[in-house]
């Protein structure tokens, strides 16, 4: 019952109005003039390619539904030849109750499991996993809910040297620096700065998120 009150305030704009923008998965001359690239073109997944359960992943009213059993939506497209290093990374976020996902950076297209590479960034706002939205998981992790479901929120990631600085609607959650040869608990010894990919992340059938505007400018 409560997923579909909140659906129903979604479809009628309640929730959050801007969310049925015209500007949605486009970019503005000033984007355009400081170097931003789109990475979904708000029809399709031309440009990403999903592991394990490619069905987890659809588009729906200009944005990714990512529901259904574990599974990751790799950036595979043009952009940048999909290796990215030092950036920001720019995308509007919606979660459902019990939501679990993340975006990885710096990693690397993985047919099965878990990406061992690069480093996730949360995305959870009420899962049972109390590492919520924003955190480096299992590195950095971030213990409140800086936007409660079912408000589209902007969440950002920008990655210099071995700094890494994430942020929801312009609040800093995590300012973290790599130190050199970081110890890691078994499992994530690949959480590393390096270069690579992005990746959207299904966690679970009961686990419904969405993502649009999805943007990343490469920096020197």
């Amino acid at each position: 019952m409560r997923r579909f009150l909140l659906r129903a305030l979604l479809f009628f704009g309640f929730a959050n109005p801007a969310a049925f923008g015209a500007d949605m998965n486009l970019l503005t001359s000033q984007e355009k003039a400081d170097g931003w690239q789109l990475l979904f073109d708000g029809q399709s997944l031309a440009g990403w390619r999903a592991s394990d359960a490619p069905g987890s992943f659809s588009v729906k009213d200009g944005a990714i539904v990512v529901r259904g059993p574990r599974s990751h939506l790799f950036y595979v497209g043009a952009v940048e030849h999909s290796v990215f290093k030092n950036f920001e990374l720019k995308l509007d976020v919606l979660t459902f109750p019990s939501a679990n996902s993340g975006v990885y950076f710096h990693t690397e297209w993985q047919a099965v499991g878990w990406p061992n590479k690069g480093y996730e960034v949360q995305v959870n706002n009420s899962h049972s996993d109390s590492s919520r939205s924003g955190g480096l998981w299992g590195i950095r992790d971030y213990r409140e809910v800086a936007v409660p479901d079912g408000r589209w929120f902007t969440l950002v990631t920008r990655v210099v040297g071995s700094r890494v600085l994430t942020t929801i609607d312009g609040k800093t959650i995590v300012d973290y620096t790599e130190e050199p040869n970081p110890a890691r608990p078994k499992g994530l010894e690949q959480r590393l700065i390096g270069s690579g990919t992005f990746a959207l992340q299904g966690h679970d059938p009961g686990s419904e998120v969405h993502y649009r505007n999805i943007k990343v400018r490469a920096l020197p």
